[in-house]
């Protein structure tokens, strides 16, 4: 498991980053399969003291699973292991999802390892597609698109990319300003 560790607007001190390889170095004995864990670690300029320390914790694992987790907090310890919090929740109902689709399958062997104990029963329901939209599709650059999320007052917009010529999608991100995400093939 590679583990990355990076700071930004914030000098990642040698405790900070014991702290992280400490907590971050137990996920893997509730996903066996991670190749990478990444951790970003950022102080912003907010407003509010209360979430101006930001720990975000993506993890990928042999299957190409990525998990992904973001907290905010006062203090940068407690943004931490309420972020790993969060990622066990996650690896969790991951491992659920994955043990319950072995078993339907006829498998009874066990199934990498025990699993997690999980608090909601209501979580681990299969998500299901409940509503299918169709809608048609103009080229348009990003800032047109920008133009369109504003108009319609909505947190993501789905466009063809006339620069890119592929299908991408622009959101609001939690600052005001947008992502736009490219998908490409591996």
């Amino acid at each position: 498991m590679e583990l990355t560790i990076q700071g930004r607007n914030m000098e990642v001190t040698s405790r900070l980053q014991n702290y992280v390889e400490k907590k971050a170095g137990r996920l893997d004995r509730y996903m066996p399969n991670l190749t990478e864990v990444r951790v970003d670690l950022t102080t912003e300029n907010t407003r509010s003291a209360v979430h101006s320390q930001v720990a975000q914790i993506t993890v990928r694992d042999n299957r190409g699973t990525i998990l992904r987790a973001e907290e905010r907090s006062n203090d940068m310890f407690a943004a931490i292991d309420t972020v790993i919090d969060k990622l066990y929740r996650q690896i969790s109902r991951y491992r659920g999802k994955r043990q319950r689709k072995w078993r339907q399958s006829g498998h009874t062997e066990e199934f990498m390892g025990e699993p997690l104990p999980v608090e909601d029963a209501e979580e681990m329901d299969e998500a299901r597609i409940v509503r299918t939209k169709r809608f048609s599709i103009k080229p348009m650059t990003a800032d047109e698109a920008i133009d369109q999320i504003e108009l319609l007052g909505h947190d993501f917009y789905v466009f063809y990319n006339a620069d890119d010529d592929a299908i991408n999608v622009l959101y609001r991100r939690r600052d005001d300003n947008y992502g736009l995400l490219q998908p490409a093939l591996d």
